[in-house]
């Protein structure tokens, strides 16, 4: 399975477009998806997702903060837990569940408070504040086998210049997908996305 360090954030989805979504994504070579869970019955989408496509693709939950979140992801099928904040419980559960934990961070101590915490990788969030310099900076202290994925105001036109700065992937919200775009709509966004991203890492 090609793994693309390329994630789908998609807000608003609901059950009844998540396996027209979902295929759309994954036919265009994305297969991180990640539905947040401020979305209507996000369970249930990722219980579809995973259900359809979970041999394919990486499905799981964003906005996650609670323990018992967690737990209701897991139990449907979720393999991915995002939060937008680094907390020790949920990600002590995620990693006991033996899921990808994805907390949070924008300055170094929530950086080495996660890995502490045991986190498979950062989300740093939102990038724009961080910055390419100040990515530069931080990987200059982190462990240098950290994962870092880029979330909020990034975009296949500066994926490069984050690729060089240290970033291994990116989280694309509402420029990918927003409640009312078509399925053949956001599949047409991340096939760009995708020839973006792979020109960025050499692909």
């Amino acid at each position: 399975m090609t793994h693309r360090s390329l994630i789908a954030i998609l807000r608003g989805l609901t059950p009844d477009e998540a396996l027209d979504i979902g295929a759309a994504l994954v036919e265009a070579g994305i297969t991180i998806i990640e539905v947040p869970l401020n979305s209507p019955r996000p369970v249930e989408s990722i219980h579809r997702m995973a259900g359809a496509f979970g041999d394919r693709a990486t499905i799981g939950a964003g906005t996650v903060l609670t323990p018992e979140q967690v737990g209701q992801v897991a139990e449907a099928g979720g393999r991915l837990i995002v939060s937008p904040n680094v907390d020790a419980e949920v990600i002590g559960e995620t990693v006991r569940r033996d899921l990808e934990s994805w907390p949070g961070v924008l300055t170094p101590s929530e950086c080495f408070a996660a890995l502490k915490a045991g986190a498979t990788g950062l989300k740093v969030f939102p990038a724009f504040q961080m910055g390419v310099e100040g990515l530069k900076a931080v990987r200059a202290v982190l462990p240098p086998e950290t994962r870092m994925a880029m979330v909020g105001g990034v975009g296949p036109d500066d994926f490069a210049a984050w690729r060089a700065a240290g970033a291994d992937g990116f989280g694309i919200g509402s420029a990918l997908y927003r409640p009312g775009r078509s399925a053949a709509e956001v599949g047409r966004i991340a096939a760009d996305m995708v020839a973006a991203y792979d020109a960025a890492v050499g692909g």
